[in-house]
């Protein structure tokens, strides 16, 4: 299998990113890996879409590390026409280039569609993705797996939503991730809520969520794959992330720290209830955010954390992701082009 790996650049990777586990997890398991930034696609005259590819040299790598040194010292740069790919992974972060290469930010879902069409396996599906440029995607999810959430430009809205709300509120741009901007918000009297909104607001629209106070205890990260949450060996690809004190992101980043959680029955009805979404939108790989019996955020393009679990469970979860997509090949073959890309990546 020839996978390539679509992410925001190749100077921003970091061996322990869930992106280079994958890699890392393909290249054990014999197949060939690239990586593809949004500088790399070629639309030619004859209407073939090529890319430039960085290709780590072909040796063992016994850990993700010496392949992610590998990437950014010795990786070769090939051109080459897209179908010489089977699978490509959709794994940039659209809010990285927002700010300062705005023309980036939806190249993968851009290209990826005309790949797509070309007869590569393209995950996350880039028609799905088109649709979730930003948090507003959330509310087509079922209402009852969403917190009270007001979408605004309006101080004046905000300040009468989080006077509503006795438990307070959190505000964080409707476009961004990773935990960046994000505020909690006790009164509307509160004496800094103008230099909030006047800092917050600059990106756009405001998300105001209701706050959950069981958000003290940390949100938990679940897996899912093919619309089902992610397991093997009977472990599910979860994690409890406990922000650090005094701190409302629970981000690993942002100084959270990674626990072991049980998954209960509630927290696969909840991962049930998004689950035909997902499948229609062909989310092949998707991080959700749950506190209590609430979705905070579903992540569809770089949903992180397997490294951390891996850690935790002593379990490789990047390499069952392999195996699926390995599936998708087979099934490629089978179904010889008679269904969409939409289908076979949550196939």
């Amino acid at each position: 299998m020839r996978i390539g790996f679509f992410v925001n650049s190749i100077e921003a990777e970091t061996a322990t990113f869930t992106t280079t586990g994958l890699a890392f997890a393909a290249v054990v398991r014999g197949h060939d890996v690239c990586y593809v930034t949004p500088d790399d696609f070629v639309l030619r005259p004859d209407d073939r879409l090529f890319v430039k590819r960085r290709v780590p040299p072909s040796k063992r790598f016994r850990k993700a590390e010496s392949l992610h040194s590998a990437l950014q010292a010795e990786a070769e740069v090939e051109v080459v026409d897209v179908t010489e790919l089977d699978v490509i992974f959709l794994r940039n972060d659209p809010s990285l280039d927002a700010a300062d290469r705005p023309w980036a930010a939806n190249v993968g879902a851009m290209f990826g569609r005309l790949a797509a069409e070309r007869g590569v396996i393209v995950i996350n599906d880039p028609g799905g993705l088109a649709l979730a440029q930003n948090k507003l995607y959330f509310q087509d999810f079922p209402r009852a797996v969403r917190p009270e959430t007001l979408i605004s430009k309006s101080i004046e809205e905000i300040r009468d939503f989080v006077d509503a709300h006795s438990d307070g509120v959190i505000l964080k741009p409707l476009q961004g991730s990773g935990g960046k901007h994000v505020f909690k918000i006790g009164t509307p009297e509160e004496a800094n809520l103008n230099q909030i909104f006047e800092a917050v607001s600059g990106e756009g629209y405001l998300i105001a969520q209701s706050y959950l106070p069981a958000a003290t205890q940390g949100d938990i990260r679940l897996f899912l794959m093919n619309g089902r949450p992610l397991e093997k060996e009977g472990v599910y690809a979860a994690m409890r992330r406990v922000p650090a004190k005094g701190e409302v992101r629970s981000n690993i980043h942002a100084s959270g720290t990674a626990a072991r959680v049980d998954i209960t029955p509630q927290i696969l009805e909840i991962a049930e209830m998004v689950r035909p979404k997902l499948i229609e939108d062909g989310m092949f790989l998707v991080g959700l955010d749950i506190v209590g019996d609430k979705i905070l955020e579903i992540n569809v393009f770089t949903p992180g954390g397997l490294g951390s679990m891996h850690e935790l469970y002593k379990v490789d979860f990047a390499a069952a992701v392999i195996e699926a997509i390995e599936r998708k090949i087979t099934q490629r073959t089978v179904y010889d082009g008679r269904i969409g890309n939409s289908v076979l990546a949550t196939l």
